[in-house]
């Protein structure tokens, strides 16, 4: 078995370098809800160190929320800024001799696009504009990800370590209590159950089971230096190969 191992880093964490030594892809947050120049680099930097996959991570532009809420925006200024967004990220990344290889939407935009099929269509459209070799990161069973592949675009099915699932496989809003693991165990039951493609269980305890192709956790939360050592010495030990899928 084979699992690629994420994290959305350059969002101001104090685990990025400690992080990146662990993971097989890290997703760069790159001027929309996090980041800036400096930040980029530096996530860049130590991608190229540890032979990690780069992607962009891209948000609404809206750095008071965190990207976190969905906020209105004509298509047009929609698209415009991730444009600015990824191709940032994809300038830094070609001046520092490394590539970005897939896209994966942060925040509100990552679970709008997993359900919007209009949304989805001008994130499809805006990565085929800049790159049509870039591959597209989004929530396993989602909408997104047959759009993406109906298109023509690379996709990767992804499953979250730390957060609750909802039985009809979305992700738990971050505004309902539970949405967020914190319990060590849960996490890495969870994060084995996805490697494998077994059933785990959604927020009400009923069975849930996704197919993916990377496992994610957030920088963000406090706990996850502590879940990403113990969750990929959890797959060593199942003989669960880490590897970037893009």
């Amino acid at each position: 078995m084979i699992i690629d191992l994420n994290a959305d880093l350059g969002e101001g964490s104090d685990f990025d370098a400690a992080l990146m030594p662990l993971l097989s892809s890290c997703n760069i947050a790159c001027g929309g809800h996090a980041g800036d120049q400096a930040s980029m680099r530096t996530a860049l930097n130590l991608a190229q160190q540890h032979n990690v996959c780069v992607g962009a991570h891209p948000s609404y532009p809206d750095r008071e929320q965190f990207g976190r809420v969905g906020i209105e925006l004509e298509p047009s200024q929609l698209q415009a800024s991730l444009i600015g967004q990824i191709t940032q990220l994809q300038r830094l990344a070609s001046e520092q001799g490394t590539k970005v290889r897939y896209v994966k939407p942060h925040g509100a935009l990552y679970n709008q696009a997993a359900i919007d099929s209009d949304l989805a269509q001008l994130l499809i459209t805006t990565i085929q504009q800049i790159d049509p070799s870039l591959a597209l990161m989004g929530l396993a069973g989602s909408s997104l990800l047959e759009q993406a592949a109906a298109a023509g675009l690379g996709t990767i099915a992804e499953g979250f370590i730390d957060r609750a699932y909802e039985i009809d496989g979305r992700l738990r809003s971050r505004s309902l209590a539970g949405a967020v693991h914190h319990e060590p165990n849960v996490a890495l039951q969870q994060a084995l159950a996805l490697a494998k493609g077994m059933p785990f269980p959604s927020y009400t305890k009923l069975p849930i089971k996704l197919t993916v192709q990377s496992l994610c956790l957030h920088s963000d939360t406090p706990q996850a230096l502590a879940f990403a050592q113990a969750v990929r010495t959890a797959l060593v030990a199942e003989a669960i190969t880490i590897q970037a899928a893009c």
